[in-house]
């Protein structure tokens, strides 16, 4: 088969390698791709929101399977687009997709078919958000409606805080704030194969979303993951599966929004049960650079026969993987770009291309999360060692990393 992924980031970058492994995969294209990509791919010049250009390049290369990595692209309807050609894709229709690009419309969702999530409100100016916030006190969440990166997100332990996010957010025009309960407990992505009402899960994970050690600061896109997750055992695993995944499958096909594609749920074990803090329309970033690893059947396969409404069993490796992000000084706030990246190919390990570029021959940053190490050792500690001492390895002088992903579950 010729396979293509679209994206450029390290998640595409997992996507990729987990494709090219594949016994079906001929050949494997990537748009836009990056210089991680290119090493395993023919890498097509053709941007991951060029919608009328990404049909032509399929076209043209005769693509027999597309796998979609952004969820921005997954927003601008490729899916729609591509099935209307007759092209084969894995991912949500621009409808389905509005369970992550609108998070009132996955609220809505979950409010009417009892999917457990934390109590919340939608508010379209902040005069009445903020008089909300104060009747509820803090902690409490103030999520931005659409598409913001896995940012948009503000956990405010005072008033104060809270405050400075809603002006953030309605100083954007047009713009949505869903108010949520503070919830607490033990975090987890669980993420599925989903055609319709058929869900295969695939291994457990936990993203480390604060920019600092300790879960302080900012929320960012993700600063490092590993999996599996001990604290997450088979029982909770089913679950989630009974209580959250395959209701909302359900409830979307019954909505008539089926959703087909890598469906994400961002779960929160708390003493009241697991609820749902979030669902993304594709897979998690950094999610993929540890979970894809330990995927021992084949990838594409497992697709393939998800479309066709077929059971699938997965085999996983007993192995722990564990991922640490390199990201630019300043992230989530902004990035670097043109700063020179050395010794990436001294990394024993999996390195993960997340915003890199070519210039002159020389790998430089290219956005705010740069680089992703992953090892795979059989316990959590071993692997959380190789990581951290693989990321010695890597200079540059503009980036910077968490030192304490996965510690919590190493207790």
């Amino acid at each position: 088969m010729k396979i293509l992924v679209v994206g450029k980031g390290g998640r595409e970058h997992a996507l990729a390698k987990a494709a090219h492994a594949s016994k079906l995969c001929d050949q494997l294209y990537c748009a836009p791709g990056n210089p991680g990509m290119a090493k395993i791919a023919t890498c097509l010049n053709v941007s991951d929101s060029d919608i009328e250009g990404l049909v032509k390049a399929a076209k043209e290369n005769e693509i027999d399977l597309t796998i979609v990595g952004p969820e921005a692209t997954l927003s601008l309807g490729i899916v729609d687009a591509f099935e209307k050609e007759g092209l084969k894709i894995f991912g949500p229709t621009k409808a389905a997709t509005q369970v992550e690009s609108s998070k009132d419309f996955a609220k809505q969702i979950m409010a009417k078919y009892d999917i457990p999530t934390a109590a919340y409100q939608t508010f379209d100016n902040y005069e009445e958000a903020w008089k909300y916030v104060e009747s509820k006190g803090a902690p409490i969440v103030i999520k931005e409606d659409g598409l913001k990166a896995g940012k948009g997100v503000t956990v405010a332990m005072d008033l104060d805080q809270a405050n400075e996010a809603l002006k953030i957010a309605f100083d954007i025009e047009n713009n949505q704030v869903v108010i949520e309960e503070y919830l607490e407990g033990f975090e987890f992505s669980l993420i599925c194969l989903v055609h319709n009402e058929l869900v295969v899960p695939l291994e457990v994970a936990q993203d480390h979303k604060c920019v600092f050690d300790g879960d302080k600061g900012p929320n960012t896109g993700g600063m490092g993951s590993y999996s599996p997750v001990k604290k997450i055992t088979p029982e909770i695993i089913q679950e989630a599966l009974d209580t959250i995944l395959c209701p909302m499958a359900k409830a979307m096909v019954k909505e008539n929004v089926p959703f087909t594609g890598f469906l994400y749920g961002g779960l929160m074990m708390t003493k009241n049960g697991i609820k749902t803090i979030e669902f993304n329309a594709r897979f998690g970033d950094p999610e993929a650079e540890v979970i894809l690893p330990r995927l021992e059947s084949d990838f594409v396969q497992a697709i393939l026969d998800v479309m066709d409404n077929e059971p699938v069993k997965l085999k996983w490796s007993d192995k722990v993987s564990h991922g640490v992000v390199l990201a630019s000084e300043g992230y989530p706030a902004g990035s670097t770009s043109g700063a020179i990246i050395e010794g990436v190919d001294d990394v024993d390990g999996f390195v993960y291309h997340m915003g890199t570029k070519e210039v002159d021959g020389n790998l430089v940053t290219a956005g705010g999360r740069v680089l992703m190490v992953v090892t795979l050792e059989p316990t959590l500690k071993e692997a959380f060692e190789h990581t951290y001492n693989e990321i010695k390895k890597i200079h540059c002088d503009k980036l910077f990393f968490r030192t304490d992903i996965g510690r919590k579950d190493m207790d």
